[in-house]
């Protein structure tokens, strides 16, 4: 059986590791403190992912190296690039194909639908971190070093994520309260799930027709803050939702003391006008569908009221 390497255990690490596991793959699972998925086929590992040769020795003779690693969002500065120059590295030296899980930042502000084709001009702290990380692997790819392609979607839906919908907004909506957020709640803004990111992943490593690209992750329509709220409520039997503006002050305020809050206020572009992905491209090429929203909702509501341990 062929070995596949992932290295993270959040929701997406884990989501491959699952798919992959499923299909009767070898797949060994590196995380700092080896946790991740007790199932058949997974291999979990404690070590750290930043000591390249370390990590080497861990992919020795896999086909595939998953980067599914997400440093604290206020960490990304000190964290993302050691670890990123190490899985490049780890390619390197096993021959593995990086397959690695981006995003929509390095683009920075832009007006219409986000195709592959964009160029990445981050408006943004970490959307220059996001954007030199995709550099540094594809000039690796096109110097031959390494073969590697990148998997992007947009802010997360499924069990265990985390994003400002997750966070600020379905709790409240799911306990009938009044549910306030940094975002013009009406703007039509993309959702992806992360089931969707795990197949998509899978499915570019197996491919070499799709190394040295990017990828966007097949994702549903644009849904706008106010009509995920609503739909939430209604799967969550609770109270018609009520979702205000929070002031950008607020947010600010909320930094002093937060690091997440204080995170938010450089990239309040991404909510505050309408933020579409377009992934016409992946579905063209592998077929994938977008799983329907109402499943990753169902996900995050029964994870939300089932009592930890």
């Amino acid at each position: 059986m062929p070995l596949h390497v992932v290295v993270g255990a959040g929701p997406v690490g884990s989501s491959v590791a699952r798919l992959l596991a499923g299909r009767g793959e070898q797949v060994r699972l590196i995380t700092r403190s080896g946790g991740g998925p007790d199932q058949d086929g997974i291999e979990r590992i404690a070590a750290d992912a930043t000591d390249a040769p370390a990590l080497a020795d861990h992919a020795r003779g896999a086909v595939a190296l998953y980067s599914c690693a997400g440093p604290a969002y206020h960490r990304w500065v000190r964290d993302w690039p050691p670890l990123g120059a190490a899985l490049i590295r780890a390619a390197e030296l096993t021959g593995a194909v990086l397959v690695s899980t981006g995003n929509l930042y390095g683009y920075g502000r832009v007006d219409g639908p986000m195709t592959e084709q964009l160029p990445l001009r981050p408006t943004s702290v970490k959307g220059r971190v996001r954007a030199e990380l995709w550099t540094a692997a594809l000039a690796a790819h096109e110097a031959g070093r390494i073969r590697t392609a990148e998997v992007r979607g947009s802010d997360y839906l499924g069990a265990g994520t985390t994003s400002p919908f997750s966070v600020m907004v379905l709790p409240k909506v799911v306990a009938g309260r009044t549910a306030s957020i940094p975002a013009d709640p009406d703007a039509p803004h993309s959702w992806t799930q992360v089931s969707d990111v795990a197949k998509l992943l899978v499915a570019v490593a197996a491919d070499e027709k799709a190394w040295g690209r990017p990828w966007h992750v097949p994702t549903a329509p644009p849904v706008s803050v106010r009509a995920l709220a609503e739909r939430t409520a209604e799967l969550a039997g609770a109270p018609r939702a009520r979702v205000r503006v929070m002031p950008g002050v607020l947010l600010r305020l909320a930094g002093l003391v937060e690091p997440a809050a204080r995170e938010m206020v450089e990239v309040q572009y991404q909510l505050r006008a309408p933020f579409v992905l377009d992934s016409t491209a992946a579905t063209d090429a592998f077929g994938l569908e977008p799983a329907p929203i109402d499943t990753a909702l169902r996900e995050m509501i029964t994870g939300m009221r089932t009592p930890v341990g």
